[in-house]
């Protein structure tokens, strides 16, 4: 071969791995294969590369030649590896946007509506009641002393509700760890929402017409009508001639207005150390009776507590039991449900 002939050979050389790179570039499917391709022919491994560590061997007008020669190639490679990669980008933003696209014409998806818990619906509800029947809506502590929740309200120091197996204290006044067997020890969680008795009568002259809704908490084993924690509304009325047929008239109201007009309702005999006399007031549900409320005339003690006169003012009071009361309202036969946080149980409703 003579020296011209190599040097067309060298010259042409960069010519003929430009166009193979050049048809590689073309046929690229992807911005992947595209990356291939630019690392196979443009990369340090690459043709062009290896052409250009031989310029050293070669005499100085040759040097040129094929130096401008693989200039030229890596030029033409560097701008049609640009433009595919533009269309190919193009492409794939294309795909990306139809698969996202928006139809505005077709309706939205509606998220599930959250509403209020069974038992906070009910107590809303009989809230509604009560003050459509004249009472006002207050609410107390639910970390109590033993004075509002026992003394107060006529309940002896020796009553079984003051023990441990029944009332959850928390400490003793006097700062000491140790609970009293025998007696109140201080602070304690309220077991009735009663305490706001006093709490009323002490902040408000009469007539009081007051209902107090809240939590309360009691040593009790969970079954289908116990929870150690649960809900109940207070009933106070607290004016002149008040009787006992006005508390069994306001009771009946408000059970039927929750119930409805057909609810079958008893009221019987019972004792409490805070009402004289005492009564509870029942349902029929399922077929058997189930208590609602404990009520009564409010003890010539109590309204002495609340700093009011017994013998001018008379009152009479209630505790009712928002739990219970939504079990009859939903027809359901076991209090734990409300507590299981079961999203089909309380969707189902």
């Amino acid at each position: 071969m003579s020296h011209a002939e190599g040097g067309t050979t060298h010259a042409t050389e960069p010519d003929r791995l430009r166009d193979e790179a050049l048809q590689a570039i073309a046929s690229a499917r992807d911005l992947d294969e595209l990356d291939e391709v630019r690392t196979r022919h443009l990369g340090k491994r690459s043709g062009l590369a290896a052409l250009q560590r031989t310029l050293g061997q070669l005499d100085p007008d040759e040097r040129r030649k094929r130096g401008q020669a693989i200039n030229a190639a890596r030029t033409a490679l560097a701008e049609a590896e640009a433009a595919r990669r533009a269309q190919l980008e193009a492409q794939r933003d294309q795909v990306q946007l139809a698969a996202e696209a928006i139809d505005v014409t077709l309706p939205p998806r509606t998220p599930a509506r959250g509403r209020l818990h069974p038992v906070h619906e009910t107590m809303e509800a009989m809230l509604d009641v009560l003050t459509g029947l004249g009472y006002r809506v207050a609410e107390g502590p639910e970390v109590e002393t033993d004075w509002h929740n026992f003394d107060a309200l006529n309940t002896p120091p020796d009553h079984p509700a003051r023990s441990l197996q029944d009332t959850i204290y928390v400490h003793r006044l006097d700062g000491s760890t140790q609970l009293a067997e025998d007696g109140p020890t201080g602070v304690l969680l309220r077991t009735q929402t009663s305490p706001m008795r006093i709490r009323a009568m002490q902040s408000s002259q009469p007539p009081l017409y007051v209902a107090v809704p809240g939590r309360v908490y009691r040593s009790d084993t969970p079954d289908a009508t116990h929870l150690p924690m649960f809900h109940q509304i207070e009933g106070l009325a607290v004016d002149t001639d008040l009787s006992f047929a006005d508390l069994k008239g306001s009771l009946e109201v408000a059970a039927k207005a929750l119930l409805g007009e057909d609810v079958a309702l008893r009221f019987r005999p019972h004792f409490f150390p805070f009402t004289e006399p005492s009564c509870e007031l029942d349902a029929f549900y399922a077929g058997r009776w189930m208590e609602l409320l404990g009520a009564g005339m409010v003890h010539p003690n109590v309204l002495a507590a609340g700093g009011y006169d017994p013998d001018r003012y008379q009152g009479f009071a209630w505790g009712m039991g928002v739990d219970r009361m939504a079990m009859l309202r939903h027809d359901i036969a076991d209090l734990r449900l409300f507590i299981e946080n079961d999203l089909r149980f309380l969707q189902s409703l």
